[in-house]
């Protein structure tokens, strides 16, 4: 997993509404990133509920979450549909979780992302990092908010 005071790696993916999205859209903000394994499974979609819940409060905190997996726009659009999720979802799609490497995110005999959350500075710093060490384990909204607070900014 990347480790605090990296500088974060660039990237442009494609949102679930085929936006291109890159690190520098979030110049100005603190980006929460969370990687996760799948659309659809059970548990990616309990994790992201409850993220899309919590995320007026985030953003009072002067951040911005997108969730990161290897699956395709096409793919998280249904799934944001589906949720009725406005978080941007980005597609790490091709070449398959070539961001989710340069993060330390990507589990290669799984061929999916870890759930992992990313803190990452307006000057594109990581400030924090957690994986979990199961993939049935949700990082909870907590962890985002203690991130959030406890960063030195």
């Amino acid at each position: 997993m990347i480790e605090a005071g990296a500088e974060a790696p660039q990237f442009s993916l494609p949102t679930q509404d085929g936006k291109m999205v890159g690190l520098d859209d979030f110049a100005d903000r603190k980006l929460v990133l969370a990687f996760y394994p799948l659309d659809f499974s059970p548990v990616c979609t309990d994790q992201l509920s409850i993220y899309q819940e919590v995320l007026p409060e985030i953003e009072a905190k002067n951040a911005s979450l997108v969730g990161v997996s290897i699956d395709s726009a096409y793919c998280h659009k249904a799934f944001a549909d589906k949720l009725n999720l406005t978080i941007p979802l980005l597609a790490d799609f091709h070449p398959k979780g070539a961001m989710s490497r340069q993060y330390g995110a990507y589990q290669e005999d799984w061929g999916t992302d870890n759930r992992s959350l990313v803190l990452v500075d307006p000057g594109g710093v990581v400030k924090w990092s957690h994986a979990t060490d199961s993939v049935t384990d949700i990082p909870g909204a907590n962890l985002i908010f203690d991130a959030l607070e406890s960063a030195a900014w």
